[in-house]
């Protein structure tokens, strides 16, 4: 096997472990330091778990599917819950709305996954509300049931399971690793965790950042828009995994984990995510499918429009790699993608 192959697969790993950002440090450190650390992960899962209304079977799917032997699919979402933006004591979920939205697939025949991101100002319909409104409103209106029902709905596809991560999570994260280092191509000038106007200040360069100012390089959207907001996470998610894999300390292994558990949520049992990472080393292919729009602000209000044909295009790709009844997935189709991704091209649509 020569290098280029290897970096290539690499480089595949690294952007699948990206995707369950959720649950990368607490099984990197599982695998790595046995009983301890797997009690801890295993406790962790438990308190994190959360059924759906629905029960663990879409309404979309005839069955429930397991991911350690069936196709399926998962549902991240990113939100800031706490109390300056409505979030109460009790955990109520009035005023939460997602930051950021992911929908991946996954075939286990192919090994491979497609990812689409929602830009959270894209304009859609949430059920049982009367007009058209923000995909990110749809949290603030009936929590993860909504959020995975209006999904569901856009692309007329099951969501089988979900992970929620909120920002004290990722704030606990970087603080329990020490910092992230990251290359700052812009000065930047942001609120803080509480809302504080103009509290972070970053220059331009390499340097490590600490927990408040890790979570502004992630927020911040004053620079340009969703599109590079999600480049600057996914550089910052990258750092994460470096570090992480770089710690020696049980005892911070499992304060992350500790932080993960206590700031996640997610319908996944432990025996899940055991099989995920089993699973996420196999991947062969990744798509990162894109939604096409534009700005829409003939209400008054920004939105980001959807194109019709955008969005179906991604809904039948989606049936496909998920072997809907009536689909078959024929991977031959999708050559052009796989040969950029063994170029090594980068994905510019991140969460």
């Amino acid at each position: 096997m020569n290098r280029k192959v290897m970096r290539q697969r690499r480089k595949k790993r690294r952007r699948i472990l990206f995707i369950f950002v959720p649950l990368l440090v607490i099984v990197l450190a599982s695998v790595g330091y046995g009983s301890y650390l797997t009690y801890k992960l295993a406790n962790a899962t438990s308190n994190a778990n959360e059924e759906l209304g629905r029960g663990g079977k879409s309404e979309k799917r005839e069955q429930a599917v397991d991911p350690s032997e069936d196709h399926f699919s998962v549902l991240l979402a990113g939100v800031d819950d706490s109390s300056t933006r409505g979030f109460s004591a009790n955990g109520d979920y009035k005023g939460v709305r997602t930051d950021a939205l992911i929908l991946a697939t996954f075939n286990r025949e192919d090994k491979s996954v497609k990812m689409v991101s929602m830009p959270r100002d894209s304009k859609v319909e949430i059920p049982g509300r009367r007009n058209t409104d923000r995909i990110a409103h749809a949290h603030s209106y009936g929590g993860m049931d909504l959020t995975v029902e209006t999904v569901e709905e856009l692309f007329d596809v099951p969501v089988d399971y979900y992970v929620k991560l909120n920002f004290d999570a990722f704030l606990e994260i970087v603080d329990a690793l020490g910092g992230v280092e990251i290359n700052v191509e812009k000065e930047i000038t942001e609120q803080n965790s509480k809302d504080e106007a103009g509290a972070i200040h970053l220059e331009p360069g390499l340097q490590e950042l600490g927990p408040e100012e890790a979570l502004a390089y992630a927020r911040t959207r004053k620079l340009d828009s969703d599109i590079y907001r999600g480049d600057r996470q996914k550089q910052l998610v990258e750092a994460i995994i470096k570090k992480s894999a770089q710690m020696e300390s049980i005892p911070k292994y499992g304060t992350v984990i500790d932080s993960v558990g206590d700031n996640m949520a997610t319908n996944f049992t432990f025996g899940n995510i055991l099989a995920l990472f089993k699973y996420s080393k196999s991947i062969d292919t990744i798509e990162n499918l894109k939604l096409e729009g534009f700005d829409d602000t003939s209400t008054g209000a920004y939105y980001y429009a959807l194109d019709e044909n955008s969005v179906e295009e991604v809904s039948e790709k989606l049936k496909s790699h998920l072997e809907l009844p009536g689909y078959e997935y024929n991977p031959s189709t999708e050559s052009s993608t796989n040969e950029s991704e063994e170029n090594g091209s980068e994905d510019t649509e991140t969460p």
